[in-house]
């Protein structure tokens, strides 16, 4: 995440996903719309490989996460609390994706993710990840490389014994 926010940093800022859309495949760049910056940012924080310190973070803006999501039923994911069979080792971790929010249901925590793969895939673009306390990183790994994007300063300077 971090090189994707110097990058936005360097560049003096992005488009907005509706007017640049993510297509998936490669192609050539449209410098028009490539050099319409809507959005800036001041920098980024990282956030530290905690439960508590991603809850936290959560509740002030969705937050960039890095996940394991090579295994075929994370892929093949249609609905319901995804327990499956992704790694919980932060060095298997090779898909990014937006963390929105979290949730309980029947007494099962889980993180709301927002993933890239379209509307089309699991809950209208959507899976919902156990939130696994009992694993150091979290299932697919999803406490072991998360940060968001700020203006002028970060909301966790005072989180860091986390």
């Amino acid at each position: 995440m971090d090189y994707a926010f110097e990058w936005i940093i360097k560049n003096g800022g992005i488009n907005t996903e509706s007017n640049y859309p993510y297509t998936a495949k490669d192609g050539v760049c449209n410098i028009t719309k490539a050099n319409n910056k809507v959005v800036t940012i001041d920098g980024y924080e990282d956030v530290p490989p905690k439960d508590e310190a991603l809850l936290c973070a959560v509740l002030k803006q969705p937050i960039s996460v890095g996940i394991d999501a090579g295994a075929r039923d994370f892929q093949l994911y249609t609905g319901g609390i995804y327990n499956g069979n992704c790694s919980s080792n932060p060095d298997d971790i090779n898909h990014a994706v937006l963390l929105v929010g979290y949730g309980s249901e029947n007494g099962t925590d889980y993180w709301i993710v927002k993933n890239s793969w379209s509307t089309k895939w699991g809950n209208q673009g959507y899976i919902y990840i156990k939130r696994d306390k009992s694993l150091p990183y979290g299932k697919c790994a999803i406490l072991g490389l998360s940060s968001y994007p700020t203006k002028n300063h970060g909301y966790f300077s005072t989180i860091s014994s986390f």
